[in-house]
C-alpha cells in the first residue's frame, strides 16, 4: 500500500470576490483532477513551472490548504475526514521544507528554541531530552553544536536552510515535503542541500515530495517524476521513462529549458 494516496483532488481559489459580496469572480483551478501514489522510501518529484500549481499540491497534501474535492490517505488514514486530535497525531509523521530559508525561521528565536518547538508542541519529551535531540539534529544536517544559541540572521542561506531540515526531522517523520529548497540558493549551496537530502533519506528512511521548476535537480533526486501544468499532472512515470522518453511536448521544454547543475554528480 502507497503511503500516500491521492485521488481526483482538486483545489479550487476564487479571486475579485469583494469582503461584502457580489462582484465578479475568476476561479482559478490551481490543482485540477490531481491523482498520484507515493510509495514508502521513495522521492517523488513534482516538477512545472510557476504557477502550475505545483506548492499548492504540496500543501494540500499536509492539510496545510484545504482541497475543494478529492481524496488524500497517508499511511492508511483518510486525511480529509480525520478529527482534529487525529490530525494533530497524524501531523508528526508529516512535514515540511520551505522554499525560504530567510522567511521560515522567526527571527526572534534562536536555534535551540527553532528545533525544540515542534517536541515540546507534540509532548514528544521533557527540556532535557529536547537539548540532545536538538544537538543530534546539527549533527545530522552538518551544522557545529555552537550554532543552538545564535539566531537565524547570523547564518547564510544555506546554513538557514540546513536548520529549516533539522527542524522538519525533529519529530522523525515519514513523510516530508520539499517545497523548492533550493530555489533561493546559488547552484553550488544547492546542490549540498540535495545531497543533504539524499543522504538524509538513505539515513532515515524517508519518503519525500520534492517540488521544483528545475528538471535536473528533480531527475538527480526523484524515483519518479510527475510533471504540472497548469494544475494537472501531464505526465508521470520513472525518472528514467520521463527525462530519457518524454511524452507530453511540456515536459520536452522543462529538459530543454533547464541547465545542468554543474556540481551534481
Amino acid at each position: 500500500m502507497p503511503l500516500v494516496e491521492v485521488r481526483d483532488l482538486v483545489k479550487v481559489f476564487h479571486s475579485g470576490e469583494s469582503i461584502f459580496g457580489g462582484g465578479s469572480t475568476t476561479e482559478v483551478r490551481a490543482v485540477d483532477g490531481v491523482s498520484l501514489d507515493i510509495e514508502t522510501g521513495q522521492t517523488m518529484g513534482v516538477v512545472g513551472e510557476s504557477g502550475s500549481g505545483k506548492s499548492t499540491l504540496g500543501r494540500l497534501l499536509l492539510r496545510l490548504v484545504e482541497p475543494t474535492s478529492g481524496s488524500i490517505r497517508f499511511d492508511g488514514h483518510d486525511l480529509l475526514s480525520a478529527t482534529s486530535s487525529e490530525l494533530r497525531h497524524l501531523r508528526r509523521d508529516m512535514q515540511i521544507i520551505f522554499q525560504d530559508p530567510f522567511g521560515s525561521l522567526d527571527p526572534r528565536m534562536r536555534v535551540r528554541d527553532v528545533l525544540e518547538e515542534p517536541l515540546l508542541v507534540h509532548d514528544r519529551t521533557n527540556r532535557r531530552a529536547g537539548r540532545e535531540r536538538v544537538a543530534e539534529l546539527l549533527r545530522a544536517v552538518g551544522l557545529d553544536s555552537s550554532a543552538v544559541e545564535r539566531y537565524p540572521h547570523e547564518f547564510s542561506g544555506g546554513q538557514r536552510q540546513r536548520i529549516g531540515i533539522a527542524r522538519a526531522l525533529a519529530l522523525r517523520p515519514k513523510f516530508i515535503v520539499a517545497d523548492e529548497p533550493v530555489s533561493a540558493l546559488d547552484v553550488s549551496v544547492g546542490a549540498q542541500i540535495v545531497n543533504l537530502l539524499a543522504q538524509l533519506q538513505r539515513q532515515f528512511g524517508l519518503t519525500y515530495l520534492f517540488i521544483s521548476h528545475s528538471m535536473p535537480v528533480v531527475r538527480y533526486l526523484a524515483t519518479r517524476i510527475a510533471v504540472m501544468y497548469r494544475g494537472k499532472i501531464v505526465e508521470v512515470g520513472t525518472t528514467e521513462q520521463v527525462t530519457t522518453s518524454p511524452r507530453h511536448a511540456y515536459t520536452r521544454s522543462l529538459l530543454q529549458a533547464t541547465p545542468e547543475m554543474a556540481s551534481l554528480p
